[in-house]
C-alpha cells in the first residue's frame, strides 16, 4: 500500500494503515527527519493511547497502554552497538509478545526481527508531502 500525505493529514493516514491490518511488529524505515517518530506517535493515538508519547532514543523502548488495555512498544535501536545489546535488554520477549511493536532503525538488529512483520518506509518529497509505503 502506498499513501501520500501532508502532516495535516497524518491522522487519516494512520487510520488507513491500521485498517490495512498490518502485522503487529512494524519496522519503520526512512531518513533522519522523515517523520518516523511522528507517525508512530500518531499510530499510538489512533490505537487509543492517551498518554503522552515520545521517542525512546535513550531508553531504547517506551511502553504504552491503549484505552482497551492493549500494549504498544516503541523501539528506537539507533544507539545499539550490537544485536547482543538488544538481546540483553530482552527485545525478543517484546517482539514475540503478540503486542504492537514499532521499531525505528531495525536494520541494526536484522537477525532478531520476526518473520511475520510489516515494514513502513517514509520519504519526504520536495513540497513537504510524505510518501508512506506499507509492505
Amino acid at each position: 500500500m502506498k499513501l501520500e500525505y501532508y502532516l495535516q493529514d497524518i491522522e487519516l493516514t494512520a487510520q488507513k494503515v491500521i485498517e490495512a491490518n498490518p502485522e503487529k511488529v512494524i519496522l519503520f524505515n526512512g531518513d533522519m527527519g522523515a517523520g518516523k517518530t511522528t507517525f508512530i506517535k500518531t499510530l499510538c493515538k489512533t490505537l487509543g493511547v492517551e498518554d503522552a508519547t515520545s521517542s525512546p532514543t535513550f531508553s531504547l523502548v517506551n511502553e504504552y497502554q491503549t484505552n482497551e488495555n492493549q500494549l504498544v512498544y516503541h523501539f528506537d535501536v539507533y544507539r545499539l552497538k550490537s544485536q547482543a545489546e538488544a538481546l540483553d535488554m530482552g527485545i525478543d520477549e517484546y517482539l514475540y509478545s503478540g503486542n504492537w511493536c514499532f521499531i525505528e532503525w531495525a536494520e541494526k538488529i536484522p537477525d532478531l526481527i520476526p518473520d511475520n512483520h510489516s515494514t513502513i518506509t517514509i520519504s519526504v518529497l520536495e513540497d513537504g508531502k510524505r510518501v508512506l509505503e506499507l509492505v
